[in-house]
Formats: structure tokens, C-alpha cells, sequence
């Protein structure tokens, strides 16, 4: 039972880089139009203003799995959580646009590495037959960061009257400076330490960690390192990776073109586009982050039993259906009542059950030992390219009075009628299984 509870404390704290990844993201929202005059910025640098933070995340995203499978997991989670409270309190204080730009640039470059290694950690160091739930930690700790982002604002707003959105970005720092005090104690990856040939280590480290059979978990992660030994680097991108090459990216792509992040990161600005005032704006976006926490917590009590394909058929019809609505409800411009803020509430409760708690689990199972990190970061990348390219461009479309919101959702409907079909054909199932015998299921060899 000890063993467990490390296994978990180290989750959580690993998942801490999660709540941070959210609440950056998102902070965003109650911000970005006192950003855009303060800064007197056009539609299109505005876009470009919301988006580099996005674009940081795929330099994170591409630069950490490298460093994470040479110096391992914990110590790139160290910097990680540097570079969260530096980007707080620059984008706080900055004086100009320029010193903004670069404060949420490495905020992003925090978030994309932690997207790639705070799920590879939690992964590695899980028992199987919990380790959906506990890799979930980490998108349930996004979710916690957004909401508490939406909630921050709102409170923020109606107590500061001069420069709140300041205040909005520097209150980060606080949780980034715990984080990073919290990472020292957790113990390294059994399979990174395993990679290094530091195997008595790594033994202790599984026997830390409350591994039921530790010998035979042993020779399974020796068993998975031993292909491409002789090669300084395993290659990712080549032959016999193509299928989880073509899982992560597939999955990463749907997530993003679901319009998720356009949601988030634009929220009060979707309802004030349906006539609501910015105060009320920012509190039904509070409703909207709080919708998404309790979804993704039903997600993790069933992750490990439905599994991760069945979720995201559920969630693809939830959002086809809600993204559809939406969509008509612009087309005719109706905004009597509380139409959009019902579906979008119901879209956001389909996204969090299915695509939002599925994501970073079913990227960490599906790539071997010797190329997780990198594999990772590939998936990440894919995400957050599309999510820079999603958020920089909807402003510029949702106000374009010949295209607007009604197009924008009937895109995003359309894409996830794409996604139902391809999960059903092409995704495996991975619940249950230990990471080594998802690579013999996926056969890779």
C-alpha cells in the first residue's frame, strides 16, 4: 500500500505541471481584450498576441522529449516549473508589447514540455492497472487550472478596476513556485533509469513504487529496450513506428480541430458575440470551466473500464450534436434565451468525457520505451500546432461579418463526424494493458 501511495504522490505532483498548463492556457480569456487595447492591437496581431503562447508550446513540445529521455523526466519538470514563474511574472509586469510577446512565448515553451513529459512520467512510473486513472490526473489538473483561470478572472474583474488583467497573469506564480518545490522529493522513472543501464535503481525505484512483481516487470522493460541497442538514437520516424506515429497525430489533430481551444481561450467573447455584457461573459465562462472539471472526473472513474476507444465514440456524438446547434443558432441568429451557453456547456461536458481525459493517456501508452519521449513529443507538437493555428486564426473569422461563428462551428462539427469514423476504424484498445504489451499488440518490433 506504501508503495501505491508513492506512485500516486508522484502522480499528482507530476500532474501539478497540469493545473499550471491549464490555468496559462486560459488565463487568457479574461485578459486578451484588455491586451488588445492596452496594446492597441489589430484583429490579426491580436490573433497572433493569443496565439504565441500556442506557438511557444510547440517549441516546449518539440524540444522536450529529447532532453527528457537524456536527463530524464524529473529534472526537465524542474525547469518546467522555472519557467511557468518566470512567464508569470514577466506577462504581470510587462511595460511593453515585445516583453509580453516573449513573458507568454516561455510560458508556452512550459506548457508544450509539459504536455509531453508530465504524461510520460506518470505513465512510467504507474501500475497498470491504474494507470489510466492516474495519467488522467494530469488532464484533471488541466481542467482545475482552467477553471480556476475562468474563476481568477472573474473575481479579478469585478474587484480591480485598473489593469486587472495584470494581476490576471500573476497570480500563476504562486502555484508554479509550489510546483517546483514539490518535484524534488519524486522518485525518477523505473523505465528511464532501466534506459541508463542504472538497473539496481531502477529495481529499488519499482520496489518504491509498490510493483507486484518486480523481477517480471524487470525483464519486460529489459525485454523492450533491447531492440535497436546497438544504435546511439532509435529513430522515431521510420517503418515500423508508423502506426502509433499515425495514432498520436490523428488524435492530437481532432482534439484541436474539435474547436476546443477557440472555446477556452474566447469564451466571454463568444457570449458578448450572442449580446451578453463582459461581466456576465466571464461568469458563464466559469460555468463553462466548471462543467469541464466535473466531466472529466466522471471520465476518470470510467477510463479504465470502458476504455479509451469507447469514450471517444460517446464523445464524437456529443459534439457533433452540440457543434451542430451551435452552428444553427449563429446561421439564424437567435440569441434569445440561454441557447448558447446550454450547448456549449454540453459540448464542453462531451469534450472533457471523451477527447479532453483521453488525449495524454492513449499518447503515452502507444509509443515504446526507447522512443516515448520523443513520441510524446510528436503528439504534443501535432496539438499544439493545431491549436496555434485554430486560436490565431477564430478571432479573425468569428468577426468577419460574411463567415462569423457559423461557419467556424460547422467546421468543427464536420471535423468531428470525420473523427467518429476514423476512431472506429482505426484506433486500438489499450486498457489494461501494460506498456509492453501494447507494443507487442501494435506490433512493433
Amino acid at each position: 500500500m506504501k508503495g501505491r501511495k508513492v506512485a500516486i504522490f508522484a502522480s499528482i505532483v507530476a500532474a501539478l505541471g497540469g493545473f499550471l498548463f491549464g490555468f496559462d492556457t486560459a488565463v487568457i480569456s479574461g485578459a486578451e481584450k484588455s491586451v488588445q487595447h492596452v496594446f492597441s492591437l489589430s484583429g490579426f496581431w491580436h490573433g497572433f498576441t493569443v496565439a504565441i503562447a500556442l506557438i511557444g508550446t510547440v517549441v516546449g513540445a518539440v524540444s522536450a522529449g529529447g532532453p527528457a529521455d537524456k536527463f530524464g523526466r524529473k529534472k526537465i519538470l524542474i525547469i518546467i516549473a522555472a519557467l511557468y514563474s518566470l512567464s508569470a511574472i514577466g506577462s504581470a509586469l510587462a511595460g511593453n508589447w515585445y516583453l509580453f510577446l516573449v513573458s507568454r512565448f516561455i510560458g508556452g515553451i512550459g506548457v508544450g514540455a509539459s504536455s509531453v513529459v508530465g504524461p510520460a512520467y506518470i505513465s512510467e512510473i504507474s501500475p497498470s492497472r491504474i494507470r489510466g486513472r492516474l495519467v488522467a490526473l494530469f488532464q484533471l489538473n488541466v481542467v482545475i487550472g482552467i477553471l480556476t483561470a475562468f474563476f481568477s478572472n472573474y473575481l479579478l474583474a469585478s474587484a480591480i478596476e485598473s489593469q486587472a488583467w495584470r494581476w490576471m497573469f500573476g497570480v500563476e506564480f504562486f502555484p508554479a513556485a509550489l510546483f517546483f518545490v514539490l518535484i524534488f522529493p519524486i522518485p525518477f522513472s523505473p523505465r528511464w533509469l532501466a534506459k541508463k543501464d542504472r538497473i539496481n535503481e531502477a529495481r529499488e525505484t519499482l520496489k518504491k513504487l509498490g510493483a507486484q512483481n518486480i523481477e517480471e516487470e524487470m525483464q519486460e522493460i529489459m525485454e523492450s529496450l533491447k531492440t535497436d541497442r546497438r544504435l546511439m538514437k532509435p529513430r522515431l520516424f521510420s517503418k515500423k513506428y508508423s502506426y502509433p506515429i499515425l495514432l498520436a497525430f490523428l488524435i492530437a489533430m481532432f482534439n484541436q480541430l474539435s474547436g476546443i481551444n477557440a472555446i477556452m481561450y474566447y469564451a466571454p467573447r463568444i457570449f458578448e458575440m450572442a449580446g451578453l455584457a463582459t461581466e456576465t461573459a466571464l461568469l458563464r465562462s466559469v460555468a463553462i470551466g466548471f462543467t469541464n472539471l466535473i466531466f472529466t472526473i466522471i471520465a476518470m472513474t470510467v477510463i479504465d473500464n470502458l476504455g479509451r476507444k469507447k469514450l471517444l465514440i460517446i464523445g464524437s456524438f456529443g459534439l457533433i450534436f452540440s457543434l451542430g446547434m451551435l452552428s444553427r443558432i449563429y446561421f439564424m441568429q437567435n440569441f434569445s434565451g440561454y441557447g448558447v451557453l446550454i450547448y456549449l456547456l454540453i459540448f464542453i461536458a462531451f469534450f472533457a468525457f471523451s477527447q479532453g481525459s483521453v488525449i495524454w493517456v492513449f499518447i503515452a501508452e502507444i509509443f515504446p520505451n526507447k522512443v516515448r519521449g520523443e513520441g510524446q513529443a510528436f503528439g504534443s507538437f501535432t496539438h499544439w500546432a493545431f491549436a496555434a493555428l485554430v486560436s490565431w486564426t477564430f478571432p479573425i473569422i468569428a468577426e468577419n461579418p460574411k463567415i462569423g461563428g457559423r461557419y467556424a462551428f460547422l467546421f468543427f462539427c464536420i471535423m468531428m463526424i470525420v473523427q467518429l469514423i476514423v476512431v472506429w476504424k482505426v484506433f486500438p484498445e489499450t486498457k489494461g494493458r501494460s506498456l509492453e504489451q501494447i507494443e507487442k499488440d501494435l506490433k512493433i518490433k
